[in-house]
């Protein structure tokens, strides 16, 4: 903005924003398209400062104008806009400032009124990306960054998303490519400032449900070869690194993530998208992401998710959970979940299917893609039933309460006592009810059908279509009749809606396992705890402990807990010397002939010691054979053919 504008900007008076502070009045919506073409530049080169720097000219009216900024995003399931990083908002219409005031109620709506004459209003803002990790993820590195374009446009109220059209552009440092399911219109010239990706005109639905992630070390991978060709909607794989060396990848690798668009196609019989983007970021630096769009996914993970790929499977369910959702959640959609546009209030009460079904084929693809092993797929669904059954808060809060947990996140998200309070349980436990229902449909079938055949039939409706189609409970339970006559409505709202203390396991019995336990480890359960850099010892004295000896979680009536024991402390010494992993697990081991364990722990300047009885011993969780049984894990898993 130019010296003179900004100085007159600055010289606007009280008296001019009075009208717009006494009239704040958000329009009805319309069903009428929002005449004209918004047009979106947003310039991302400055890598050191880490800023967003966004120009936005907007086809208007004289009169009142309402602005929105975008607050309830799709795949967070609340109000989730960054709204303290917008900054620097100025407003103009002809070269002239023009006042706005931020709404008295909805601190992402302003009120703007468009002077006589004016046909258009040019906004400026930046948006101020986290310069280090802490509540908001960093989206810039040196090598890569994320463009999320909710977070980078106004947009005016009293419309759809889906009939307002915008005209958006990116400017990238020289030589970054950029990956997005958007279509690219035109790429400009590589100056010395960047290079500006200039993408065809779409709808505002569409834009925000289309990120971009671009770096310098970026690579697109074909993971359906000839699929235009045979009629298909193409699918691709878009890696960017903090090092080229990190985004090579092998033949096994490219062929497991192959794979996975085969086995996806194998239970959704259709392909709801036009193309599909994968966009993976291999950083420490970038924040870490699983967000899922119709057409695309964000997934940041570790940078060694290829050049260690032989020290476990940890988080290689990501990206089949993300795909998944292009079915479950983007394509069919929750009706109360559905929204005209990113300021009205969504209902989270169906993410036990939403997220919750999802979670339960992410892992099935996981394993039938050869991501992950049938022996890692089996220990991980251990350790979620373990996690589960200690949940105490299981006792008092039901699973269908939690799917408020969004809702509760955007006012505190921190949960102390998170084995008492619950938290976003809707994910993992309605994975066991899911694969509970699945086993049922398979016993009562012989196994002639299963719950792919529900996911074929629900998911994979109306092949052709890519806009969303809406589902309720009712729809649920009338696919799953169709698909094997049983009780449906009275087994699911059992599982949602009842205080039951003990994890819904009847699945895994059914499938011919049950869970036990070991002193030892497996090396999946190793392999998960190092990458979170966790000691666990939550199924003995009931906590685990984080990086700097920090006391993470405190499992509610456990020993430790009974011990007065809470989560935030330091674990300084076990038994008079100096705490060391190794040296915890001995004592325990040794509690089992009756030697104490003690503790010493240090909250802020407070030292204390605890003792906890236990003779136990260690436990770890995994999965046993039920002798005299049918493995139907091992079906289950299996790739499709």
């Amino acid at each position: 903005m130019n010296p003179t504008l900004r100085t007159a900007v600055a010289a606007i008076s009280l008296a001019t924003l009075a009208p717009l502070a006494a009239a704040q009045t958000l329009p009805a919506l319309s069903d009428a398209p929002y005449p004209g073409v918004i047009s979106l530049a947003v310039d991302a080169t400055d890598l050191d400062r880490k800023i967003f720097r966004v120009r936005e000219t907007i086809p208007v009216s004289p009169g009142p104008l309402a602005l929105y900024y975008p607050r309830w995003l799709p795949g967070t399931h609340s109000p989730s806009a960054a709204l303290a990083q917008l900054s620097g908002l100025q407003l103009s219409a002809g070269g002239k400032p023009v006042a706005w005031v931020r709404d008295g109620v909805d601190s992402a709506a302003f009120h703007v009124e468009v002077p006589a004459g004016a046909t258009s209003l040019d906004i400026e803002f930046q948006f101020l990306t986290p310069l280090e990790p802490g509540d908001e993820r960093p989206v810039v590195t040196p090598d890569m960054l994320g463009v999320q374009w909710n977070a980078v446009v106004l947009y005016p109220a009293g419309h759809a998303a889906a009939k307002i059209t915008v005209q958006p552009s990116l400017t990238l440092p020289a030589g970054w490519l950029a990956g997005t399911a958007l279509e690219l219109a035109s790429q400009g010239a590589a100056t010395a400032r960047g290079s500006t990706f200039s993408f065809k005109a779409t709808d505002l639905d569409t834009l925000v449900d289309s990120p971009v992630f671009a770096g310098r070390h970026l690579q697109r991978l074909d993971l359906d070869p000839g699929a235009r060709a045979a009629g298909r909607a193409p699918v691709f794989l878009n890696v960017v690194a903090d090092r080229a060396s990190q985004g090579v990848i092998s033949p096994e690798q490219l062929a497991a993530h192959r794979a996975l668009v085969t086995q996806a196609d194998k239970v959704f019989a259709s392909r709801h998208f036009t193309h599909y983007e994968f966009l993976l970021a291999l950083s420490d630096q970038f924040g870490r992401i699983g967000l899922e769009h119709h057409q695309s996914s964000e997934n940041g993970v570790k940078p060694g998710y290829f050049t260690e790929w032989s020290k476990g499977s940890v988080g290689r369910d990501l990206l089949p959970h993300e795909y998944t959702h292009s079915w479950n959640g983007k394509f069919r959609r929750p009706a109360d979940l559905w929204t005209p546009h990113f300021n009205t209030p969504m209902r989270d009460s169906l993410l036990w299917v939403y997220e919750g079904q999802t979670q339960y084929w992410g892992a099935v693809l996981a394993a039938r893609s050869g991501l992950v092993s049938a022996a890692d797929a089996r220990d991980d669904l251990a350790e979620t039933a373990a996690l589960l059954d200690a949940r105490a808060g299981r006792a008092w809060r039901s699973l269908q309460d939690t799917t408020n947990e969004p809702l509760l996140w955007a006012t505190r998200g921190r949960r102390d006592w998170t084995s008492w309070q619950r938290s976003a349980d809707y994910y993992d436990e309605s994975r066991l009810i899911w694969l509970e229902a699945d086993m049922l449909i398979r016993e009562r079938s012989n196994g002639k059908r299963s719950l792919d055949d529900f996911a074929r039939a629900f998911f994979g409706a109306e092949p052709k279509r890519v806009q969303p189609l809406t589902y309720g409970f009712d729809d649920v339970v009338r696919e799953l009749n169709r698909v094997q006559a049983y009780d449906w409505a009275g087994f699911l709202r059992q599982r949602l809606d009842t205080h039951d203390r003990p994890a819904p396991t009847g699945g895994i019995a059914a499938a011919g396992w049950k869970l036990a336990w070991s002193d030892k480890p497996s090396e999946h359960y190793k392999a998960r705890m190092a990458a979170y850099k966790v000691a666990d010892f939550n199924y003995s004295l009931g906590f685990d402990i984080g990086e700097a000896a920090k006391v993470r979680n405190v499992n509610w009536g456990s020993p430790a807990f009974d011990a007065g024991m809470a989560p935030g402390a330091t674990l300084l010494a076990v038994n008079g010397r100096a705490y060391t992993e190794d040296l915890l697990k001995e004592a325990v081991t040794a509690a089992k002939d009756g030697n104490p364990v003690e503790l010493l722990l240090k909250s802020g300047d407070l030292y204390r010691s605890v003792r906890i009885e236990w003779r136990g011993g260690l436990r770890y969780p995994s999965l046993q054979r039920i002798d005299g049984t049918p493995d139907r894990l091992a079906t289950l898993f299996a790739p499709l053919r």
